[in-house]
């Protein structure tokens, strides 16, 4: 397989939330199969969801990967565990959230991977940082890029 163009989602509003993210971008860093491109600043943003908790640091990858969606989602998961995640209330608090919002221009529909992330288009956080490292990206099913996507979302 050839390498795929990969943005994957960092967050985190638990404990000290700047070294979650720095863990999770080292950890990422140091794996074999993952090599980062770009990183976004980082920025502070409102939880979503409507539960009460603290602001959340957000910051979006690119990484390039050889791992098929299922396997890179689980090495994602076991920096988010070994980061001392806890999943338990949706849009809950959490110490490190990673997501995969783009899998090169596939689209995914399994059960526990839904790609490009099914709310990307709805989410500030997720678009600012898009629109930094990769304005001209295409949303594979919206057909707009990351730039006009936060133009969109913003007006």
């Amino acid at each position: 397989m050839k390498y795929v163009d990969v943005f994957v989602g960092l967050g985190s509003n638990l404990g000290n939330r700047e070294s979650f993210l720095a863990s999770a971008v080292l950890m990422l860093q140091n794996h074999e199969q993952i090599c980062i491109v770009k990183e976004s600043t980082v920025i502070e943003t409102a939880p979503v969801g409507g539960i009460e908790q603290g602001a959340f640091l957000n910051q979006v990858l690119q990484v390039e990967t050889e791992l098929e969606p299922a396997v890179l989602l689980n090495s994602c998961l076991a920096i988010e565990e070994s980061q001392g995640r806890v999943r338990g209330e949706k849009w809950g608090p959490r110490t490190l959230d990673i997501d995969i919002l783009f899998y090169g221009n596939h689209v995914l529909d399994a059960p526990s991977l839904h790609v490009p992330h099914p709310e990307l288009h709805l989410r500030h956080f997720v678009l600012g940082p898009l629109a930094e490292i990769a304005p001209e990206f295409e949303h594979p099913v919206c057909k707009k890029n990351m730039r006009d996507l936060l133009e969109t979302l913003l007006s």
